[in-house]
C-alpha cells in the first residue's frame, strides 16, 4: 500500500507518540487536529488492541496474527487485515480485519470464525492416507501436505492441506487444495485455484482500440510500459502439462507478439494478433479501471502488470486466472468464439484483486461471492471502457457466446438454466459459477432496480424474490460499495449473510448510516432473500 506523507504547517512543532503518530501544537501552544495515522502506526495500534479484544476475535493467548494489508481512510480510520496461526499452524478461515477510528479506539472487527479454533494438534491419520483421500482421477500430489486448522466450514478441525495438480475434463489446468481431517480422514473443503470465467466457451469485439507497446528488435512487442510491463503472448495452442504444474519445468514458452509498424490485428481471427489485441486492451482497461475508479495500482496494488496468454489449447472454450496470469482459449466456433471480450478480461483480472484482498475461498458461498465479484467488476470494466461496439450491460460474455445470448445474466440469473435468483440454504452446494447468481442479482437490483428496461441495447427485466419494487442507485455507487466491502470487510470465509453486513458497513462508510444508499443496499439483499 502507498504511504502518504504528513505535511504540517510551517509554524507547527511535531512530537512523536509511542505508536509512531505525530501530534502538533501551533506556535501559540494551541493543539491542532489529530493527524491521520501512518500505515505503520495503524498496524502497531491494531496489534496492541488484540489483547483487549480476544473474545471478539474468537482468540486465546495461543493465537498469533500476521498483517497482510492495511488501509487508512482519509478521515483517519484504519482497517488492518491479518491472517491467524495457532501453535504455528495456519488457521484457514481465521483471517480478520481490525477496524479502528482515527484516535485509535476500537470500532469492530470483520471475521467469519464463530468460535475459538484452538484445537488439539496431534494427528491420528497418516500423511499417505490424507493424500490418497484428496487425490482425484488424473491428479498428482504436489509437495508435502502441512498440518493446518480448517475453520472455513463447520467446527474448527486439525487437518492436512493437500495440493494436487492435473487437467480438468475440458483441458483447463487443475490446481486443487483439499483439507483432510487429521483425526478421521474425512475430506473437508476442496478449492479449485484455477478460476475460470466460463464453463463453456483491429480487435474482435471492441473495434479499433489504442495499445501501449514497447519498441523492440523487429518493431514492437505487446508489452505495456505504462502499466507495469504487463504483456500479451501467443500460447501457440499448447497447454500446461502436469509436470509443468508440479515442478514448474517443461512448461510451454509463449511467443511474444511482434509487429513492424505498431498496427496490430485485422479484426478477424485470420490474424493471430487480433485476439491478442483484445486481451492486451482488456488488461490495460482493467488496470486503468481499478486505478482511476478505486485508486488501486494494479492487481496487487504495487504497480506491476501481469501476463496474458491467448490461443491456449485447441478449441478450448474457457479462460482462466491461475494466480499469476490470464489465459484465453479460442473457443470452438460453435459454443463460443475467442474468449477475449472486455468483460471476460475484467473478470479474470478481478480474480487476482480478490485473491490479493479478501481472498474469498473458491468453494461454498464464499466461492459464489468470489465469482460474482469477478462478474460485477468485469461488468463495471465494460461500462468503464464505454465502447460503442460493446456498450455496458449486465450480460456476462454476450460478445463471445454463439449458441445463446450470454453465458450469465445479472438481471435474472436463472435465465442461464442453472443459477438461482434467490438465496436458499443449499446454494453453497452449487458450482461457484451458479451460486454467484444471488450476488449478481443483488448487484443488478442495487444498481438498476427492478422491472423491465433496455441497457446497452439489450433487454433486462429483474424480478425480486419478495415482490418488492426497487429503484437503483446507479452502477457507479454499486462499484464503490462492493469494492469497499471486498477490500475492507470481507474475509476468506464470508457467507451471503456476512456479505450483507459487509456491504451495509461499506455503504455507511461511503454515504452515511441514514443514507438512501445504505437503505438501498438493505432492500436489494432482502429482495434476493438474504436477510
Amino acid at each position: 500500500m502507498n504511504r502518504s506523507a504528513l505535511f504540517a504547517a510551517a509554524t507547527a512543532v511535531a512530537t512523536t507518540t509511542a505508536l509512531g503518530l505525530t501530534s502538533a501544537t501551533t506556535a501559540t501552544g494551541a493543539p491542532t487536529a489529530d493527524p491521520v495515522p501512518t500505515p505503520a502506526a495503524a498496524v502497531a495500534r491494531a496489534k496492541a488492541a488484540i489483547g483487549d479484544n480476544l473474545a471478539v476475535l474468537r482468540a486465546t493467548g495461543s493465537d498469533a496474527f500476521v498483517v497482510r494489508t492495511v488501509l487508512v481512510d482519509p478521515d483517519g480510520s484504519s482497517h488492518v487485515r491479518m491472517d491467524r496461526t495457532i501453535g504455528g499452524l495456519e488457521v484457514l478461515g481465521g483471517d480478520v480485519v481490525v477496524h479502528q477510528a482515527k484516535d485509535g479506539s476500537w470500532t469492530g472487527a470483520s471475521l467469519s470464525l464463530t468460535r475459538s479454533a484452538n484445537v488439539g494438534r496431534s494427528p491420528k491419520v497418516s500423511l499417505a492416507t490424507a493424500t490418497s483421500k484428496a487425490l482425484a482421477r488424473g491428479q498428482k500430489a504436489e509437495g508435502k501436505p502441512p498440518l493446518v486448522i480448517e475453520a472455513r466450514k463447520g467446527a474448527p478441525r486439525l487437518a492436512y492441506l493437500v495440493t494436487t495438480v492435473g487437467t480438468q475434463p475440458d483441458g483447463t489446468p487443475s490446481h486443487i487444495t483439499t483439507t483432510v481431517d487429521a483425526l478421521t480422514g474425512a475430506k473437508l473443503v476442496s478449492e479449485q485455484h484455477i478460476e475460470t470465467a466460463t464453463g463453456d466457451g483491429q480487435s474482435l469485439y471492441s473495434g479499433t482500440v489504442p495499445l501501449d507497446t514497447t519498441a523492440a528488435t523487429g518493431g514492437f512487442t505487446l508489452t505495456d510500459p505504462v502499466r507495469g510491463n504487463g504483456f500479451t503472448a501467443d500460447a501457440n495452442n499448447k497447454t500446461d502439462s502436469i509436470l509443468c504444474q508440479l515442478l514448474g519445468i517443461g512448461c510451454p514458452t509463449p511467443t511474444r507478439f511482434t509487429d513492424a509498424d505498431n498496427h496490430w490485428g485485422t479484426g478477424t481471427t485470420a490474424s493471430r494478433a487480433t485476439a491478442a489485441v483484445d486481451a492486451h486492451y482488456g488488461a490495460a482497461t482493467t488496470f486503468d479501471y481499478y486505478k482511476n475508479v478505486h485508486s488501486r495500482n494494479g492487481i496487487f496494488n504495487n504497480g506491476t502488470g501481469v501476463p496474458s496468454r491467448v490461443h491456449y489449447g485447441t478449441n478450448y472454450v474457457n479462460a482462466f486466472w491461475d494466480g499469476k496470469q490470464m489465459t484465453y482459449g479460442d473457443g470452438d466456433g460453435v459454443t463460443a468464439g475467442p474468449l477475449v471480450s472486455i468483460d471476460v478480461a475484467g473478470h479474470e483480472m478481478s480474480h487476482g484483486v480478490t485473491s490479493a484482498t479478501a481472498n474469498l475461498t473458491y468453494s461454498g458461498e464464499s466461492g459464489g461471492l468470489n465469482e460474482a465479484t469477478s462478474d460485477i467488476f468485469g461488468t463495471m470494466v465494460e461500462f468503464y471502457s464505454n465502447k460503442a461496439s460493446d456498450p455496458g450491460d449486465y450480460y456476462i460474455g454476450e460478445e463471445i457466446m454463439k449458441d445463446r445470448p450470454a453465458l450469465r445474466y445479472m438481471d435474472k440469473p436463472s435465465k442461464d438454466g442453472n443459477s438461482p435468483d434467490c438465496w436458499s440454504s443449499g446454494v453453497g452446494n452449487l458450482d461457484v459459477h451458479y451460486s454467484s447468481g444471488i450476488a449478481n442479482h443483488f448487484a443488478y437490483l442495487l444498481a438498476e432496480g427492478s422491472g423491465a428496461k433496455t441497457i446497452g441495447g439489450l433487454p433486462h427485466n429483474s424480478p425480486t424474490c419478495d415482490g418488492s419494487t426497487l429503484t437503483g442507485i446507479g452502477h457507479q455507487k454499486l462499484e464503490k460499495i462492493w469494492y469497499r466491502a471486498l477490500t475492507t470487510y470481507m474475509t476468506t470465509g464470508t457467507t451471503y449473510a456476512q456479505a450483507r453486513t459487509a456491504t451495509l458497513n461499506a455503504a455507511t462508510d461511503l454515504y452515511g448510516a441514514s443514507s438512501p444508499e445504505r437503505a438501498a443496499v438493505a432492500a436489494a439483499w432482502t429482495a434476493v432473500s438474504v436477510n
